[in-house]
């Protein structure tokens, strides 16, 4: 008999059983979306990360920029979606440099899918999921796009908006509504518009789902909102998305 079969044998502590059994809480961040504006496109996320149902932290950066003309939203596991953005910032700067021209929107949208096939192991354990949105620029036209993956890398387009993570259902509700009868539409806001927008929506979301938070235009707190446009990519601040929502609710 091998030592491994006689161990297995004895008899099981409950107790060990029972630490055995537990599963650890895994950190998820949620909520990020993306739309197209008068602007560009707008690529916007909460600031909530969660384990389970304990509020993990209210400070999370979710929406990272890859080059002068691509951003990520990442909704998941962080701390695998951070490292796949490096893996990213890395690969587009090498290609960059070293071919002195940038690289595909097409290559780079096929480097994030390899990323996440790769990364199938521990989305099959469920405790490394992630589902982006990519936005990018097409050197070529200028025009920006919005795509959005599932776990495993196959990658849609987003036409005219593209959202993931536990609150994007009651924003792309939203979105959709407003792009079939606002006045103005999604499409045709100008950023004070838009920015403003996205607060909401984020605002909406958090009434429905405990894993969207962080937003709180009352208290000075504003999402993480970037606009992707011709000349690159631009942050909003708090102070400029305060200005804007103060100027929409005088």
């Amino acid at each position: 008999m091998m030592n491994g079969d006689f161990l297995s044998i004895l008899p099981k502590s409950a107790f060990a059983m029972a630490r055995g059994e537990s599963k650890a809480l895994v950190l998820e961040a949620t909520t990020v979306f993306a739309f197209h504006c008068a602007d560009g496109v707008i690529v916007a996320g909460d600031h909530r990360a969660t384990a389970g149902n304990i509020v993990f932290s209210d400070r999370t950066e979710k929406i990272l920029e890859l080059d002068r003309h691509s951003l990520m939203a990442i909704a998941g596991s962080p701390a695998i979606a951070v490292e796949m953005a490096r893996t990213l910032q890395t690969a587009f700067d090498f290609y960059r440099r070293s071919q002195l021209q940038p690289m595909s929107l097409a290559a780079k949208m096929r480097a994030l899918s390899r990323l996440l096939h790769d990364n199938l192991p521990a989305t099959l354990q469920g405790f490394g999921t992630v589902a982006p949105i990519f936005a990018g620029l097409d050197p070529a036209t200028g025009r920006p796009s919005i795509y959005f993956y599932d776990p495993l890398g196959a990658q849609f387009e987003g036409v005219a908006y593209a959202g993931s993570g536990s609150g994007s259902g009651s924003i792309k509700s939203v979105l959709h509504f407003m792009e079939q009868w606002g006045q103005p539409k999604p499409r045709e806001m100008n950023l004070a518009q838009a920015v403003t927008l996205a607060n909401r929506l984020l605002m909406t979301a958090a009434e429905f789902d405990t894993a969207t938070g962080g937003v709180d235009p009352l208290r000075g707190d504003f999402a993480t909102i970037k606009l992707l446009n011709v000349a690159g990519v631009r942050s909003l601040s708090v102070a400029e998305q305060g200005n804007f929502w103060n100027e929409a609710h005088a």
